[in-house]
């Protein structure tokens, strides 16, 4: 398996926390409530650990996101996920990705047709 290095992921992280931290400081009520949606998103139930983070990579490729990536990617890693869970938890981002562009784009075209026929009268 061959490594990339556009990106240095830990090395991401460990930067932002301190980051956070102020974000902490400086917004304690919301930062306070944003951490208990998350312990609380993470309880245990119908979805294990390892669900919920992998569920939290295809989301965070989803909105384009690098700290969610880099958060949930080593959080799936801590609860056990291959990089095959990895890699086919991607895989159903791109195409989910992919699909509401598509939906998205059909509609752009309806409504561009809808406001010609509207201008044509």
């Amino acid at each position: 398996m061959s490594h990339t290095t556009f990106k240095d992921w830990p090395q991401m992280a460990a930067t932002l926390v301190p980051a956070v931290r102020e974000l902490h400081k400086a917004s304690p009520g919301v930062m306070k409530a944003f951490r208990e949606m998350g312990a609380a998103a993470h309880e245990s139930g119908a979805l294990d650990a390892k669900t919920k983070e992998l569920l939290a990579v295809a989301i965070s490729v989803a909105v384009r996101c690098d700290p969610c990536i880099t958060f949930h990617v080593e959080g799936a890693r801590k609860h056990g996920a291959t990089r095959e869970e990895i890699a086919e938890t991607i895989g159903l981002a791109v195409y989910m990705g992919a699909g509401p562009s598509a939906m998205y784009a059909a509609q752009a075209l309806e409504a561009f047709d809808q406001y010609t026929d509207k201008a044509a009268g």
